[in-house]
């Protein structure tokens, strides 16, 4: 049975970064590129996805094919080289791999093949999106996403946080805005109707697969109390959709979200947490990325790296949202959106604040109540709320979150501010009748936090298969 260091050895991350001169190795991947000599011999540059490097394959006449197959390789043809690592006398690598033979196990047609070594514009790559992990940027950002995910997992476990699964089908819309994904199975076509008391025709769910009318989820939050509240912190990271007609470089209908919950924590407490779950996932991202944060920094954003280290570095400032405006208004910079209390701040506000003002990331909390969800605890002011945004230079908000309304009348109330029906939340309510504890959480949309670490600037590039208003392919 192989082991986990066996299985490391499989990858050419590992034989380029610790595989040694004289050693016997099979290394197996898709050519890059092919480099023909006059003097009967090839370089084969190779990569399987676990690196930015390619490994080199040297492979001369004598190797069985060599005229026949290795000198008609195409870019993009998957081969395994067999031979012996050897100090390579070129720049840029370390060591390289003399080949004994290739076995060739796939092909790919030069004349349709897509990603010849050349740039490709990222709009183009999102319509081959099955082809583009193959490229340096996207496989670059696959490596700097597993990372930054590992970073996330080993945060809460470290910390004692239980993992939980939270349904992906719900029939609860927790941000109360409406812009949920109906799910059934009825059929489309004709659709089954019953009249109501006032003649009029409407859906009869009672024949769906639910019985009622589900959606997807917008959020695992609400679930995620549930277990808070009786098996302490928890968290959740999965995906969530969102059915808002917004066709913009910073909206996806389908992304994954990280959303911790803590019973017996407040505001400050929340915030806390926060700031040091970002600092410690930038960290160990530019500490097992670096090569792919580098090559960012050289050809996507020559921020990146300043952006990360400023991060990690610096204190979080913390300011009220009162305060905030009043630094907007005050700034007599001319905003495309004018600021006033009361507004939802905007992406050029929120990047203002972190860019030009403070300089480094900013907490804002105490937002107005109209503009937060029902689930927040009111303040004794009767106009805000504790809510909490982490906004990032370059990206703005990056987090959101709040301590959440412990009594039962006052959630009750907020509720029918939202006109939300009480019996659909029946469970939610409970959990402040039986025992309730004052009790706080986050939500970190993760490709947020892949662009913030990627310096991308289109959200639909840090996913691996995007959707959008009028896209579902692949």
């Amino acid at each position: 049975m192989l082991g986990a260091e066996d299985y490391k050895k499989r990858r050419l991350a590992y034989l380029i970064e610790k595989g040694q001169p004289g050693e016997a190795v099979t290394a197996k991947g898709w050519v890059r590129t092919r480099r023909d000599s006059k003097e009967g011999f090839s370089f084969i540059e190779l990569n399987d996805g676990s690196s930015m490097k390619n490994l080199q394959i040297f492979v001369d006449k004598t190797v069985p094919g060599y005229e026949d197959v290795v000198k008609h390789l195409p870019v993009g043809a998957s081969i395994a080289a067999e031979g012996e690592l050897k100090e390579s006398p070129g720049k840029g690598q370390r060591i390289e791999l003399v080949a004994k033979s290739i076995t060739v196990y796939g092909t790919a047609d030069p004349e349709t093949y897509p990603l010849q070594k050349k740039r490709h514009s990222f709009e183009f790559l999102r319509e081959i999106a099955h082809l583009r992990p193959r490229t340096n940027t996207f496989g670059a950002i696959a490596r700097v996403r597993n990372a930054a995910a590992f970073a996330i997992h080993s945060f809460f476990q470290a910390r004692g946080f239980m993992y939980v699964n939270t349904p992906i089908i719900t029939t609860s819309d927790c941000e109360g805005a409406g812009h949920m994904f109906q799910v059934t199975t009825l059929d489309l076509a004709k659709l089954a109707q019953l009249k109501n008391a006032k003649g009029e025709f409407e859906v009869d769910y009672t024949q769906d697969f639910f019985g009622k009318k589900a959606s997807l989820t917008v959020s695992g939050q609400l679930e995620a109390e549930i277990f808070a509240t009786s098996l302490g912190d928890c968290y959740t990271f999965g995906p969530t959709f969102r059915a808002e007609n917004s066709n913009t470089s910073r909206h996806l209908a389908e992304f994954w979200m990280v959303e911790p919950e803590m019973p017996f924590t407040d505001l400050e407490g929340n915030m806390d947490i926060a700031e040091s779950f970002i600092k410690t996932v930038v960290t160990e991202v530019m500490t097992k990325c670096a090569e792919d944060l580098d090559f960012f920094n050289q050809w996507v954003d020559k921020t990146v790296i300043e952006t990360l280290t400023s991060i990690r570095e610096n204190r979080f400032e913390r300011v009220s949202y009162t305060e905030a405006v009043d630094l907007l208004t005050k700034s007599g910079k001319s905003f495309e959106y004018p600021v006033s209390w009361g507004i939802d701040l905007q992406s050029e506000h929120e990047r203002w604040l972190t860019e030009e003002h403070f300089k480094k990331p900013v907490i804002l909390y105490n937002y107005p109540r109209t503009l937060k969800p029902f689930y927040m605890k009111c303040n004794d002011d009767g106009k805000t709320v504790r809510a909490m945004d982490i906004l990032v230079p370059r990206i703005g908000e990056i987090i959101g979150g709040s301590q959440r309304e412990e009594n039962l009348e006052t959630l009750k109330q907020r509720m029918a501010e939202w006109n939300l029906p009480e019996a659909e939340y029946w469970w939610y309510l409970e959990l402040r009748k039986y025992g309730t504890v004052p009790h706080a959480g986050f939500g970190l949309g993760f490709e947020r936090l892949i662009q913030l670490l990627t310096g991308m600037t289109n959200i639909r590039d840090c996913i691996p298969f995007h959707r959008t208003p009028k896209n579902a392919e692949f």
